[in-house]
């Protein structure tokens, strides 16, 4: 006899082990006794004729087989929360959910008070918002909608080019009361400069503008854009911000702004399958408005 074909349930008990580490850990995340869990995972070895963990005293070692098999059942889970979705919408046409992604930056500084007017005219519409400096994929369904910083290059989406935002170095004021403004790049490595851990795209671009960025001249390293900025506000040292952002806080000043900036394209991002769902459409066509609204604050002189 043909063995069982395996059910989304075990799948699903599975990705939890390789995501959690443990069996108990992953039958917390999921409500589920271990045992049951542990069967689960039995089932799915029996289906598949393949050893998926090692049993050791540190816990579940996963097996080359288990490692292969990830990346599939955590494409199953995301076509999964897609269909989720997708019925959530059964009620009304201005009703369900909307799976946007957007980088840490945009996500935490300038969406927030977009999606809340959003809110405000369709209380309908739930949004889960995912902050990622990853680019999600959205053939995979891994999120409905996506601001880039990169022109996506798969046929199967819809893109909408929001424009091109501007950076540029600031400081707060109190920094530069005790330390002084410099006058030319030259003088931007006798000050403290907030900037990356690890090499990066945007390190990379920051090279463009002249200033031959290395690690060792960051008096504060780290890859965290929305802690780059709070230091930034703490007055911990020169560091580069959006234009749009940086001129919402009077306290943060522009430092050498004809010699030191550059530009990031943004994108709006969606499936095709999904142009003529409402509430997608909604969520789209507003984030164009308001998205290409905040670009223009972000170049104006």
């Amino acid at each position: 006899m043909a063995p069982r074909e395996p059910d989304w349930q075990t799948y699903r008990s599975f990705l939890a082990v390789m995501t959690e580490g443990s069996l108990s850990a992953a039958a917390r995340k999921l409500a589920l006794t271990q045992p049951t869990l542990g069967r689960h995972i039995d089932q799915l070895e029996a289906a598949l004729q393949l050893p998926l963990f090692t049993r050791s005293q540190s816990g579940l070692i996963p097996t080359q087989g288990a490692r292969e098999l990830l990346p599939h059942a955590q494409a199953m889970a995301s076509a999964a929360a897609a269909l989720v979705r997708a019925s959530s919408a059964a009620e009304a046409e201005e009703r369900g959910t909307v799976r946007l992604t957007a980088s840490v930056m945009i996500g935490g500084e300038v969406l927030p008070s977009i999606l809340t007017e959003f809110r405000e005219q369709h209380s309908g519409i739930t949004i889960e918002l995912v902050l990622s400096d990853l680019t999600q994929d959205l053939l995979r369904r891994d999120a409905d909608i996506a601001v880039r910083m990169v022109r996506p290059k798969q046929e199967a989406l819809v893109a909408k080019k929001i424009g091109r935002i501007a950076l540029g170095l600031f400081a707060h004021r109190r920094y530069l009361a005790r330390h002084g403004t410099p006058k030319s790049i030259a003088d931007v490595a006798q000050h403290s400069v907030i900037g990356f851990d690890r090499e990066t795209a945007a390190l990379r671009a920051l090279r463009l503008t002249g200033l031959s960025f290395t690690r060792d001249m960051f008096a504060l390293r780290c890859d965290a854009d929305l802690a780059q900025l709070a230091a930034l506000r703490a007055g911990y040292g020169l560091g580069v911000c959006q234009l749009g952002i940086a001129r919402r806080d009077p306290d943060l000043v522009p430092v050498l702004p004809a010699a030191f900036k550059f530009e990031l394209d943004m994108w709006l991002v969606m499936h095709k399958d999904l142009r003529n769902t409402r509430r997608m459409r909604l969520l789209f066509d507003y984030l164009v408005q308001e998205l290409t609204a905040y670009v223009a604050t972000s170049r104006a002189r």
